[in-house]
């Protein structure tokens, strides 16, 4: 239980950190830096561009995390991990409260006079039923979530050194590419894809304690 203090302290203050943004998004104080680095990432956005960028969202999409994440699931049940399968839920979880989170908060996205088409992705049925809203970035939430916690599992059990050396950069790569996607396709403010970070940082630790929590010694 010692060991899984730190991460339930960094669970706490991002807890914290995700409701102070929420307040200064509220109260505008991202309006000006959200606006410079959309224009920006307008000003350098290439036509020939997009369809890379738009392969690279489906990353993110709530299709493809959906099926690793049960992917995950069956694998530690059948693994003989057990309950371990249930670390899935925290990804529900989010998804419903981000999903919620939108429904409460008016924060409308980029201008569709700044914003490309996103990659094809049910996410964007949801999105138009909520009104537009777009804090937390969804995509970046549940990448973070997904690419994080099978980094946590294949570095706990691959029994290559070197699969397990390479997980955690490769899942870090791959949410640094997810950020810089949304900017790049001004479908997101740059607040609405911290919010995604931060809040899939939470249930990411959150995961990683449920998988390290201390189990009773079988009799």
């Amino acid at each position: 239980m010692p060991a899984l203090v730190p991460r339930l302290a960094g669970i706490a203050v991002l807890c914290v950190a995700f409701i102070s943004l929420t307040i200064a998004i509220t109260a505008g104080a991202f309006g000006a830096f959200d606006q410079q680095v959309a224009q920006a990432m307008h000003s350098a956005w290439q036509p020939s561009l997009h369809t890379l960028f738009q392969a690279i969202a489906e990353l993110g999409g709530i299709e493809l995390t959906t099926i690793l994440m049960l992917a995950l699931a069956v694998y530690l049940w059948q693994g003989g991990f057990g309950s371990d399968a249930l670390v899935v839920l925290v990804f529900f979880a989010a998804e419903g409260f981000e999903l919620f989170y939108k429904s409460i908060l008016y924060h409308p996205g980029p201008p569709r006079s700044i914003a490309q088409a996103d990659g094809p992705s049910l996410s964007e049925l949801l999105r138009g039923s909520l009104g537009g809203n777009s804090f937390p970035s969804g995509h970046m939430m549940r990448t973070v979530i997904v690419y994080g916690l099978l980094a946590f599992v294949v570095r706990r059990l691959s029994p290559s050194p070197l699969v397990r050396a390479l997980a955690p950069p490769i899942a870090i790569a791959i949410i640094v590419l997810v950020a810089f996607d949304r900017l790049y396709l001004d479908v997101h403010w740059e607040s609405d894809v911290i919010g995604g970070l931060v809040l899939g940082a939470i249930a990411l630790l959150a995961g990683t304690v449920w998988l390290d929590r201390p189990l009773k010694a079988e009799n």
